[in-house]
């Protein structure tokens, strides 16, 4: 039997290790992320990714 677009997409997100997060921030927040994305030109879930690996660094670094 044929695959749903549903039944696709997830088996796709589940071989590349992706999962869905929800959040609830402030409205600010989100508007900040929204034009920094703009701003990049990134998507925003990848805007998300850079400020968390280098959020990462940062602790790394200074915990030495």
């Amino acid at each position: 039997m044929a695959m749903s677009r549903a039944e696709i997409n997830a088996k796709s997100d589940a071989k590349r290790g992706i999962k869905a997060k929800t959040f609830k921030l402030h409205e600010s927040t989100i508007a900040q992320i929204e034009q920094l994305s703009i701003r990049l030109d990134i998507p925003q879930n990848q805007l998300i990714k850079l400020a968390i690996e280098c959020l990462t660094e940062q602790a790394d670094f200074t915990s030495r």
